[in-house]
């Protein structure tokens, strides 16, 4: 599928290279898109609560409805990226998304507000990580692997961006103005970022190129699956990543007070809490540095051991400062590289062929996991405390790291 013009020759410079320009204009827009969209609640959330007088889980219900919804249409948008191109699709996103935002900021009653939300969470499909994967790997299918490193570089910066502006704006006009102000960024910038960032594509391959480059990938990651086998590993690695979302999904909400239960105090645990940004960001950096010849599995399997690893030192590290900074990092360093995981497994060994339907099948379990983990944790804390939560945590982190082990061996089998 033909998503722009093709750049017939090489890029003389970086600021000509398609692969540059795509992922700096990708990279501006999932900050802009992720910070205004999943993380906006972070700061908005109690300020919507306390003006509408609508209970908090009514509130943050919505997010959990959103991605439900794009759990439900991922494989439609993938495959919708493949047959249109993320080009078009994403330049979409960015409309609905400010729609959404539009009818949530508008809306007076509480079904506007959910039905603001259902709309965001296709929005929040056609723009977020699983949309600029397969962006990227359209625009360089050669360079999929690292464009896709780059890009999580700039998307571990959504909160770290978006909390302090709309701690900012809700505190001077209101958490209305600040929604409606969301919505027009999602217009004047991510809109023409990915209309025009994604409009070049690296060179067209000859029929000699085409074979060298496959020979190439394959000789790095084996050839790509079909047939039975590749149904299989789509089983094996959406389960391992459902897994590993209900860990991540659980500490996006919840990751303040399980810090704080370690008896460090609320704001020491707020302030460790931003440092999982930190360790998100640098642990990515690292794997582009060095990282880039490892083989995307190994990376898996090393990125996986590090989840129980974490809630193994919270629970046997006792009530200390140092044991809440070890988790933190090591929880950070888990999540920073899961996201390239996400993308880079599919890539390696289901090639390129189909790539947005596949990442919209293996994402849907883990946005389903994701949506409801939060909830599920809650329940689970206020019924048997926040220790029982942690080693429920620790155990599903261990199915998540015992899968990927096991769809390695799977793998290695294969040839």
């Amino acid at each position: 599928m033909q998503d722009g013009p093709v750049d017939k020759t090489m890029p003389t410079s970086r600021l000509r290279d398609p692969m540059v320009i795509a992922v700096v204009a990708l990279g501006f827009t999932q900050i802009i898109s992720w910070g205004t969209t999943l993380y906006a609640l972070g700061v908005l959330g109690k300020p919507i609560a306390r003006d509408t007088g609508w209970s908090q889980t009514l509130v943050f219900g919505g997010l959990t409805l959103g991605l439900l919804i794009s759990g439900a249409v991922s494989t439609w948008i993938g495959r919708e990226i493949d047959r249109r191109g993320a080009r078009l699709v994403m330049t979409a996103g960015s409309v609905l998304v400010a729609a959404s935002l539009t009818i949530i900021a508008l809306s007076s009653g509480q079904a506007g507000y959910l039905a603001g939300w259902a709309l965001l969470g296709l929005g929040m499909r056609m723009t977020l990580y699983d949309a600029a994967f397969a962006a990227l790997v359209q625009v360089t299918p050669a360079r999929g692997r690292l464009a896709i490193s780059y890009l999580t570089l700039f998307g571990g910066l959504a909160s770290t961006v978006f909390w302090p502006i709309g701690y900012a704006l809700e505190g001077a006009y209101g958490w209305r103005v600040t929604v409606l102000i969301f919505a027009a960024i999602n217009l004047i910038a991510c809109l023409p970022l990915h209309w025009f960032g994604l409009a070049r594509r690296d060179p067209a391959m000859d029929g000699a190129q085409a074979k060298a480059a496959d020979a190439t990938a394959a000789a790095a990651f084996g050839a790509p699956l079909e047939g039975p086998s590749r149904a299989r590993a789509m089983l094996l690695f959406g389960f391992v990543m459902a897994a590993s979302a209900a860990t991540f999904g659980a500490m996006a909400a919840h990751l303040v007070p399980v810090l704080a239960s370690t008896g460090i105090g609320m704001v020491a645990a707020v302030t460790l809490a931003s440092i999982k940004g930190v360790a998100q960001t640098l642990a990515r950096f690292i794997d582009l540095v060095f990282g880039r010849n490892l083989h995307p599995i190994m990376l898996g399997r090393l990125t996986l051991a590090f989840l129980p690893l974490s809630f193994l030192v919270l629970l046997l590290g006792g009530a200390s400062y140092s044991t809440a900074l070890a988790f933190t990092l090591l929880f950070g360093v888990a999540n920073g590289l899961t996201t390239i995981v996400r993308g880079a497994v599919p890539l390696a060994i289901f090639g390129t062929k189909g790539y947005g339907e596949v990442l919209g099948i293996l994402a849907t379990p883990y946005l389903i996991m994701n949506a409801l983990a939060p909830m599920v944790f809650a329940l689970i804390t206020e019924q048997f405390g926040i220790q029982v939560g942690t080693v429920i945590l620790l155990g599903i982190g261990a199915v998540a790291w015992i899968s990927m082990e096991v769809m390695a061996a799977w793998y290695r089998r294969q040839g």
